[in-house]
């Protein structure tokens, strides 16, 4: 394919990078912005710890439980597509507010519904909110981190993910011996906690995107961010110009505006949708949200019985998952991505062939073969599909595009989770638990198929340098000799001085 050493050649300019350790204020802002995925996660544990008590409590059919567990998807892919308009013009703190008012709003309008009806339009307040963050979130990680630990950095965000799960398991816990009417209404309300505590973050704590900042002309704001998210005396002033030079060397290449530069792209920037909108597309296909959102039923119909060893089994879960992404995000920034990607790919196809042997008896599955599978297929998720799918769109996608994009990712990403999440219990009642599971494992062999020809290596490289790499390997001429005219430009500049050429992708 040629990928691999083409990308080995970009890295080889890249090393200084490393030398650049992640400063405390970096730190601080990626856990603060990673806390906006907490509420994703919490949604998903808390619904699948309360799922069946909601079933009990307002007397629902299977098909009532689907849509209500699927809706948010759906309505968090109408959001996804309105967040590249709020980031953009409000900012990447706008977006994230927007999303936490909208979690608390639903959370609060759920725990107080007295009918399928009112418990739905609270669903869509919830699903929107999550569609905003989960388009803004790694965007705005990815903008405040060095190129030599972005990978590490973005990964918090699934790490936060299943924090949020863990907390949503862990009410099943705490609320067992409650009945089920009071115990899913106190389990909804809590969920209005974690936004509201961003919320107080992103007024007091988080600063703007500098890479936003530097898009809108507020060059000396985005210096000001840099300097604290990079160590004392560097030069933020050659990442300042390198944001300003890919923003040029972009629109240039560019010449269409709004979404045209999404649905009528250059080669560069039509390999890069590929690549983002396809890894993306690829996490949910895996069918790892439905298998999240229903648990509780693979863990019950596999002979786990009782509220509470079923959710000791949830969390136990939980916190493997957890420690395997922790990992994980190490290995991203040493490893490289392509071999995660293949690694994770790999073990879900065995475990997920694991879990449809353990459901081909008749009389149902075998508890311990089954959480055995269960365990594995989320350990190898969390290997490589889980943080990565977020990682490669919101590194990939230039800073022309990266809204809009992240957006589209996060539209196309919801849909196929609903789809997933809202034909779960059916599909599995007409071909079986067993031949679901296989089902699923013949899609990530097509998934790893998908990955192999089309993700190159991206460790290492600057946001920045990602056009430009992009151009390499797909020979665009728009953006190569849009670059060639912007160094002439710069070299005039000098005024007969010899211009030494900043390595962009080390300082970014």
């Amino acid at each position: 394919m040629g990928l691999t050493d083409e990308s080995n050649s970009n890295r080889s300019t890249n090393t200084d990078s490393r030398s650049v350790p992640i400063s405390r204020s970096t730190m601080i802002f990626a856990m603060c912005a990673a806390l906006n995925s907490c509420n994703l996660g919490y949604d998903i544990g808390v619904n699948t710890s309360a799922g069946k008590l909601l079933q009990e409590s307002l007397d629902l059919t299977n098909s009532q439980l689907e849509i209500f567990m699927g809706s948010l998807n759906m309505f968090a892919a109408i959001g996804a597509i309105g967040a590249s308009t709020i980031s953009d013009r409000f900012g990447r703190r706008g977006g994230f507010i927007v999303a936490a008012v909208g979690f608390i709003v639903g959370m609060a309008s759920m725990s107080m519904a007295n009918s399928y009806t009112s418990l739905m339009i609270g669903r869509a307040f919830v699903g929107l909110g999550v569609g905003f963050g989960l388009a803004i979130d790694p965007i705005y990680i990815a903008e405040i981190s060095p190129a030599a630990h972005r990978g590490r950095l973005v990964t918090w965000s699934e790490i936060a993910i299943n924090v949020g799960i863990l907390f949503g398991f862990s009410t099943g816990l705490v609320f067992h011996n409650l009945e089920a009417d009071a115990a899913w209404r106190i389990m909804f309300g809590l969920g209005a906690f974690l936004p509201l505590c961003l919320i107080i973050l992103v007024l007091t704590v988080m600063p703007e995107s500098p890479r936003w900042l530097v898009a809108k002309g507020r060059e000396t704001e985005a210096h000001g961010i840099l300097e604290k998210v990079y160590p004392p005396g560097y030069n933020v002033s050659a990442i300042v110009q390198d944001i300003k030079d890919s923003l040029e060397r972009e629109k240039e290449a560019e010449q269409a505006v709004g979404w045209d530069v999404i649905f009528f792209p250059s080669p560069a920037f039509k390999r890069m949708l590929i690549v983002g909108l396809g890894t993306a597309i690829a996490q949910q296909i895996v069918g790892i949200e439905a298998i999240q959102y229903y648990m509780l039923f693979i863990i019950e119909e596999a002979g786990v019985e009782g509220r509470i060893e079923q959710s000791l089994v949830l969390i136990f879960l939980g916190v493997l998952k957890m420690a395997v992404i922790i990992v994980a995000g190490k290995l991203f920034d040493t490893t490289g991505r392509r071999p995660l990607f293949f690694a994770s790919l790999g073990g879900m196809i065995v475990a997920l062939i694991i879990l449809a042997f353990s459901f081909l008896n008749e009389d149902g599955g075998s508890a311990t073969v089954g959480v055995i599978g269960l365990a594995s297929y989320l350990c190898f998720f969390s290997l490589g599909m889980g943080p990565g799918a977020w990682l490669i769109p919101a590194e990939v996608f230039s800073t022309t595009i990266r809204t809009k994009a992240m957006s589209m990712a996060a539209f196309l990403n919801r849909i196929v989770a609903t789809i997933m999440t809202m034909s779960f219990l059916t599909v599995a009642d007409v071909i079986g638990w067993s031949g679901f599971f296989f089902v699923l494992a013949l899609i990530c062999a097509l998934v790893m198929l998908f990955l192999y020809w089309y993700l190159p290596e991206t460790k290492g490289l600057s946001l920045e340098d990602m056009s430009s790499y992009f151009a390499k390997i797909t020979w665009d001429r728009s953006i190569l000799e849009a670059e060639e005219r912007l160094h002439g430009q710069k070299a005039q500049s000098c005024s007969g001085t010899t211009e030494v050429p900043v390595n962009f992708a080390a300082v970014a």
